[in-house]
């Protein structure tokens, strides 16, 4: 399980599958992988990148926020 703290929003533990990308973690949140950052420890990675071992939080931090 990694902890997905959507900044500014809310914060859910998401189960992740081996080989399973970064953006994999965001299917529980209403938001596209082109308006948001995702960054582990502070440094921003890419979205088609797999989930390490090692992760078990990252921040999810919104660029464009439309009404």
């Amino acid at each position: 399980m990694v902890t997905v703290e959507l900044v500014g929003d809310e914060t859910r533990e998401v189960a992740v599958d081996a080989g399973g990308t970064y953006a994999d973690l965001l299917a529980p949140f209403d938001v596209s992988t082109h308006e948001v950052t995702i960054t582990v420890d502070g440094t921003p990675v890419p979205e088609d990148a797999p989930v390490e071992d090692s992760v078990d939080r990252v921040r999810v931090i919104r660029l464009i926020k439309g009404g």
